[in-house]
């Protein structure tokens, strides 16, 4: 989907690293198992998140295998299962479909389109399990397109509607923790929406397409401004994360939301200043 919640490799320890890869597989596995081959396709690390998240937080009794796979088909790979996998992976092919439409509104790429027609029968099973978080994500998508449509630029509106979306995705139960994770979804997804317009705003600008970050990027100080946004999203996302009680795969946790992140965002900036220099 987006690609920016990941680990930052190399500051996690071989059998930190090993249990995260066992974590995305279980999560391909679970695609393939509940959607099928399409489904698979949908496969993301941000969803791998949430299920580490959900695991850490109510432990519940993980299965561990191994095994190879069509992509992969000369490598034997570890994986983890159990009901918060099943839910990342609906959850995964619900927030696809939607981007996959999203994309064909915008731009008119018919292979989004017919993705999303490929999708279409999963979608009727995820909203039959999940009627009203597939309702809160239709209700958000559409005020966002909205708001997109009539060229408003007020960014913690705009974002706030994907944090809305994002908080409904990280909770699970109604129970204790609901409150804590809903607002960690929701800066979450307002990091993950603003992150993406980030990425994209000279490309959407050169097209005439919609970026929350227009005028922000007129001014000189777009880029310390940016920085200091999404700062301020990942250090509320943080702040919330650190009052579970999360021990299971906690440094995982804690590199893909203290490190993992910014990983993308050095690499767009770099890349940035390198364009900058050359013209």
């Amino acid at each position: 989907m987006f690609g920016y919640i990941t680990v930052h490799q190399s500051e996690l320890k071989v059998r930190e690293y090993e249990t995260y890869r066992a974590s995305y597989c279980g999560l391909c596995r679970s695609l393939k198992k509940r959607h099928g081959r399409i489904g698979q396709m949908t496969l993301s690390y941000d969803m791998t998140f949430i299920a580490l998240l959900l695991t850490g937080l109510y432990e519940p009794q993980t299965r561990s295998g191994s095994g190879r796979c069509l992509a992969h088909p000369m490598q034997v790979h570890h994986y983890r299962e159990n009901p918060y996998f099943n839910y990342a992976a609906d959850m995964n092919v619900m927030l696809t479909w939607y981007k996959c439409l999203d994309d064909w509104h915008d731009e008119r790429k018919l292979s989004r389109w017919l993705f999303a027609q490929a999708l279409r029968p999963k979608m009727k099973k995820i909203r039959r399990l999940y009627p009203e978080k597939a309702e809160l994500v239709q209700g958000e998508l559409d005020a966002l397109s909205r708001m997109e449509r009539e060229g408003v630029c007020d960014v913690d509106r705009t974002a706030g509607h994907f944090g809305e979306i994002m908080a409904e995705l990280f909770v699970y139960r109604d129970d204790e923790w609901k409150q804590t994770l809903r607002r960690m979804g929701f800066y979450f997804g307002k990091f993950i929406y603003l992150m993406d317009a980030y990425e994209d705003i000279e490309d959407d600008l050169k097209h005439g397409r919609y970026n929350p970050l227009a005028d922000l990027y007129r001014k000189d100080t777009f880029e310390e401004d940016a920085q200091e946004i999404l700062k301020m999203m990942m250090a509320e996302t943080s702040r919330a994360f650190e009052q579970l009680p999360i021990l299971e795969d906690a440094e995982i946790l804690q590199n893909i939301l203290y490190a993992g992140v910014w990983t993308r965002y050095g690499q767009i900036r770099c890349s940035r200043k390198e364009s900058q220099k050359e013209s």
